[in-house]
């Protein structure tokens, strides 16, 4: 993959949760809820304030984060489904 996010955004690979089945009942695809949870593939340098000091990020690569359900943009790279979002958006490092 061969993404750059800029600023204080982050790529993040979605995971999906493991299935659970009770008895016999099948759960088509578009009744899932989307995943919360991912890992983190790429990070941005970082935001720079109005006067010009710049904040790291928090998050890295590789870090498992809990985000909001329907937060930041899917994009889909090389055939694989990812998540661009802003670190704000990012609700916690598991």
């Amino acid at each position: 993959m061969n993404i750059k996010p800029l600023a204080d955004r982050v790529v993040v690979k979605p995971i999906e949760p493991e299935e659970v089945k009770a008895g016999n009942i099948i759960i088509p695809d578009t009744a899932k809820e989307k995943p919360m949870q991912g890992e983190i593939v790429a990070v941005g340098p970082g935001r720079v304030t109005d006067n010009g000091t710049k904040i790291e990020l928090e998050v890295k690569k590789g870090d498992k984060v809990l985000y909001g359900k329907y937060a930041g943009t899917e994009v889909t790279i090389d055939g694989e489904d990812y998540l661009i979002l802003r670190e704000s958006d990012i609700l916690a490092i598991i």
